[in-house]
């Protein structure tokens, strides 16, 4: 016989059993067992069977683990975001350092109207001049430029006027407020001058309107521009060569101050060095002679254009024409007889200085001269204009050997010229307004 305990609980459930006392009896002649009395038996011990689950380590190893990975993956995040930034760094160029500047596209975007057609208020050989509002207030508009990427000669123009007009502040002078690079678009964003190009005020509104430039604000705005081109060349920290001095790039404000804008095609250059461009650069009519030759621009080649320049804001015509016409020329031959006045814009009638006329017009011619080096600086230009020194007189042949003729007048090109010229210049080519053949 054999005696023996068994017990079993569910699979799902762990229970402890135990055998406090027992009572057996085998054979003899009352085989019965005694009965047991309950209260003596000792009390069960604490159940200490372990509940089904994960051991306490286990736990504690995949909490462990996990922080780990966490801490793995956040610093690899901030590695990849720091890494991009300092790619991003490596590749900024000087321009975007000195002016950073940046508007977003966003804004660019809402203050244009989505560069609406409306908006617009200029044109040139870039791209296009909107007006914008960043703020409700009238205070707060601004100018975009946005310039046609079609070419790189467009990236040039914009990295161009970055970096030259973005550190230049003075008062005759257009201010960059900043700029924007999104996908193909570039644009430039400028303080917004509310009287247009001093092209629309000589020509554009006299036509629609009948109302003429004044006299005095024209004398103003020739010894505005003056100012400011004498900054460039000899106040600011570098020699600045604009190299496309022309009414349409002159901005007026509501108190008719002049600001000199569009530096598209401005070089910089250290006090002391020579530059060393050899490519053709400008808009026909205001180029010096010497630049169809050699292609190199100097403040001398800025001075010819204003002169052209204030020729034209006193004749109230353009340097030249599809025909034979120049500018120069022709105010030259009314000096020589004696009838300079007569170049006077004849829309002012009798409301102008005859004094002032003859001294704008004598200064005009002298900076015009066919040789560069009697062109006279800016400096002296703004002292004849203010009456502080005399203007020298010009000699008749204006710079000309006694072989040259009048039909080889050197300092503005003509259609037939232009095309002669240009041809060895194989990097050089023609717009309907602009000479443009790189920087």
């Amino acid at each position: 016989m054999f005696v023996g305990f068994t017990a079993a609980t569910g699979k799902d459930q762990s229970s402890a059993h135990y055998i406090m006392g027992w009572s057996f009896s085998s054979g003899g002649e009352t085989p019965i067992a005694e009965t047991l009395n309950l209260s003596e038996l000792p009390p069960p011990p604490p159940n200490t069977a372990k509940k089904r689950g994960y051991n306490g380590k286990i736990i504690a190893l995949i909490v462990a683990l996990s922080t780990v990975v966490s801490i793995m993956f956040v610093l690899l995040l901030i590695f990849m975001i720091y890494k991009k930034r300092l790619q991003q760094e490596e590749i900024l160029e000087d321009w975007e350092i000195d002016h950073p500047h940046r508007f977003r596209y966003k804004d660019l975007y809402n203050a244009t109207d989505g560069f609406k057609e409306n908006r617009i208020i200029g044109t040139g050989g870039f791209g296009i001049v909107y007006r914008g509002n960043i703020n409700s207030s009238s205070s707060d508009q601004i100018a975009v430029k946005k310039i046609t990427p079609n070419s790189m000669q467009g990236v040039r123009e914009f990295v161009a006027e970055i970096e030259s007009l973005g550190r230049l502040r003075h008062k005759n002078l257009v201010n960059l407020q900043g700029w924007c690079k999104h996908k193909n678009d570039l644009l430039l964003i400028y303080d917004y001058i509310p009287n247009g190009s001093l092209d629309s005020l000589l020509y554009s509104k006299p036509r629609r309107s009948g109302a003429v430039l004044s006299w005095n604000a024209r004398f103003q705005i020739a010894k505005g521009i003056a100012s400011g081109l004498l900054y460039l060349h000899e106040e600011w920290e570098q020699i600045v060569i604009h190299r496309d001095v022309k009414p349409s790039n002159v901005l007026i404000e509501e108190d008719m101050n002049p600001r000199l804008g569009d530096f598209g095609l401005a070089r910089l250059y250290q006090r002391g060095s020579q530059s060393h461009t050899t490519v053709v650069v400008g808009t026909i009519g205001y180029m010096a002679p010497e630049l169809t030759r050699s292609g190199n621009s100097s403040s001398a080649s800025d001075v010819f254009a204003f002169g052209v320049l204030i020729l034209e804001i006193v004749t109230g015509r353009k340097p030249t024409d599809s025909g034979t016409f120049f500018l120069a020329d022709w105010v030259m031959e009314l000096k020589t007889s004696g009838e300079i006045l007569s170049a006077v814009d004849p829309r002012l009638g009798s409301g102008y200085d005859g004094e002032e006329a003859r001294l704008v017009l004598a200064v005009g011619l002298l900076c015009c001269h066919q040789k560069a080096e009697f062109r006279p600086a800016m400096r002296m230009v703004l002292r004849y204009l203010n009456r502080d020194e005399n203007v020298p007189e010009i000699v008749d042949n204006w710079g000309y050997s006694d072989s040259s003729s009048r039909s080889d007048l050197g300092g503005y090109v003509s259609s037939d010229r232009a095309s002669s010229s240009y041809t060895s210049l194989s990097l050089t080519r023609i717009s309907s307004s602009s000479v443009i053949s790189g920087r």
